[in-house]
């Protein structure tokens, strides 16, 4: 949740109930809920909204906005060891192709 440890959770807590007392704690924590629901739910809405009107077009940007999103997560070596020294993927042949000694590169 919101990337916070039980424990920080906890402190939160406690800090709450100090500053704001045990009579308004429990409308504060019901406001915050309630926000975070309405923020949640415009977000979907919003998702729902950009891929009805994108269409099938958003599902093709999604692939390489992920792997741009992945390279940006690499460390310098690591890119350089993965964009180096590890082979090319290259398309397989199919079996009829290989059978018929095609190559691809004079296709």
């Amino acid at each position: 949740m919101l990337g916070l440890s039980p424990e920080h959770l906890l402190v939160l807590l406690v800090a709450a109930l100090f500053i704001l007392g045990p009579e308004r704690l429990p409308g504060a924590i019901a406001t915050v809920r309630r926000t975070a629901q309405k923020a949640k739910d415009a977000l979907a809405n919003a998702h729902e909204q950009i891929s009805s009107e994108i269409g099938p077009e958003f599902e093709q940007l999604r692939k390489p906005l992920g792997e741009l999103n992945q390279l940006r997560n690499l460390d310098p070596r690591t890119a350089l060891t993965r964009f180096v020294l590890d082979p090319p993927s290259t398309p397989e042949l199919s079996p009829s192709r290989r059978a018929a000694g095609v190559d691809m590169e004079a296709t």
